[in-house]
Order: structure tokens, then C-alpha cells, then sequence
């Protein structure tokens, strides 16, 4: 991925302000890869996808990651600091994928070939006029490329629950990257749990409060010294800083 200006990184922001959740995802990967065609991008698996957006935020903003999260037990918040290297999930080895880029699963006599989910998939997902329960067995059916019992095919209406949520978690350890989990601990109440870790949510998060900053410092300058945009946007952050410091006398 390339390396990124001021510049770059406000348009990127700008060109996803108005976009859906996972376009604005494919915006800021093909903002950071020129070469990657659209369709490559929106072809990623969901942790393929969110691999890369951890990989871009690093490269913006720095490994560490620091945020806040409420223990679900007595309401305290917290604040955190990870490392990047604690957000990355890795396959197990031996994970069912076969040549074509099929996933095979087998349990209780039921044979499973599946395909990983991408930002497509989520989108049309999010997009169908249902419930959160309903999206998500629809994101599992478009997945699906075959399902066998006792040599017959069959429809995941005949798949019994229990059987059909193994196959959800199997898809989850394929790809890993797609559903990270922090163990967190109270220090005041002691209770443990596992808090999901959004990367685009987090990234979008600090690049919106980012560039929101940025854009009152190029207003303060400009309307202080007459310079524009660009030329404000060229000079370093440090130099912008000692700037504003003179103004503020």
C-alpha cells in the first residue's frame, strides 16, 4: 500500500461520508491500492477485507489502538491500549479449503461446500428489507454451494439448528479475521468477557474525528494568513502546529 498524504487521506474520508458501511470499506482500500481493481476489493472475504483495513490503519495512524469500552456487569469504563499485532487472526491450519477456493465441512452425516462471505454479500445482506436474524441466514444461504445427507442433496431447511450452527462457527474459523474478540477484564468488578473489535468502525471513527481537526486548522489559516487549501495541506504537521500557536499568541 502506498504511503499517504494529508491530501489523499481527506478526499478518501470525503468520498466515504456519504457511502454504506461497506463501501465506504472497498473506498478507503482502493484509496490505499491503485492497482486493485474494484471487483478484486469487493471480492475479499469479510477478514481478508478487515486484514488489509487493519494493515491500512497501522500504516495511517500507528500500531497502538487506544479505546474505551463499559464492562457489561457494573458499568464501569474502561480504557484500552492494544497493540495491532493482538487484533490479527489467523486460520488454523488445515482449514477445509480445497483447489478451487471452496471450503468443505462435515458433521452428523451432513457434508457442507461453502464459499467465504465478501462485502458483497454483506451489502445485499444488509440491504433486504428483514430482520438482523433473517440477513444473517441469508448471508449463510449465498455462501452455501452444496449440502449433502446420506448421498443426497438437500436444502438448509432440512439441516437440523444445532448442525446449522456448526457449520456458521466453521465458517467463522476459516476466516478469523472477520469476527475478532478482546478479552477484556473489570478491574473493579472483576467480570471477564469478550468485546468484538470493529475495524472499520474504530478506523472511520478516528479518520472522521481527524480530519474534522484538520479542516478547522486549514480554516484558521486561511482565514488568518489568506493561504489556501493545498498550500496549508503541504506543510508539515509540525509546521501547521507552530502556526496555530502563533495565532493563539
Amino acid at each position: 500500500m502506498r504511503a499517504w498524504t494529508d491530501h489523499d487521506l481527506l478526499d478518501a474520508w470525503e468520498r466515504g461520508l456519504d457511502r454504506p458501511v461497506v463501501e465506504r470499506a472497498l473506498a478507503l482500500l482502493a484509496a490505499a491500492d491503485l492497482d486493485a481493481s474494484p471487483a478484486e476489493l469487493a471480492g475479499l472475504s469479510v477478514g481478508r477485507r478487515d486484514a488489509r483495513l487493519l494493515d491500512l490503519r497501522a500504516g495511517v495512524f500507528g500500531p497502538r489502538f487506544v479505546g474505551i469500552a463499559d464492562c457489561p456487569a457494573c458499568g464501569l469504563r474502561l480504557e484500552l491500549e492494544l497493540n495491532v499485532d493482538a487484533l490479527r487472526a489467523h486460520p488454523a491450519p488445515g482449514d477445509g479449503k480445497e483447489g478451487d477456493g471452496a471450503y468443505v465441512f462435515e458433521t452428523d452425516g451432513c457434508a457442507f461446500r461453502f464459499r467465504l462471505p465478501d462485502s458483497r454479500d454483506v451489502a445485499a445482506a444488509a440491504a433486504s428489507d428483514c430482520d438482523d436474524e433473517e440477513a444473517a441466514r441469508r448471508l449463510l444461504e449465498c455462501c452455501l454451494l452444496s449440502i449433502r445427507r446420506g448421498g443426497q442433496e438437500v436444502a438448509i431447511g432440512e439441516i437440523p439448528e444445532t448442525v446449522v450452527q456448526a457449520l456458521i462457527a466453521a465458517m467463522a474459523e476459516a476466516d478469523p479475521q472477520a469476527d475478532v474478540r478482546v478479552a477484556l477484564a473489570c478491574p473493579g468488578c472483576r467480570q471477564g468477557w469478550l468485546a468484538g473489535f470493529d475495524i472499520l468502525a474504530f478506523f472511520w471513527a478516528e479518520l472522521h474525528s481527524w480530519a474534522s481537526g484538520l479542516l478547522r486548522e486549514v480554516h484558521t489559516l486561511a482565514s488568518a494568513y489568506g493561504w489556501s487549501e493545498p498550500a496549508i495541506l503541504a506543510l508539515s504537521p509540525r509546521r501547521r502546529r507552530l502556526y496555530l500557536e502563533i495565532l493563539r499568541g
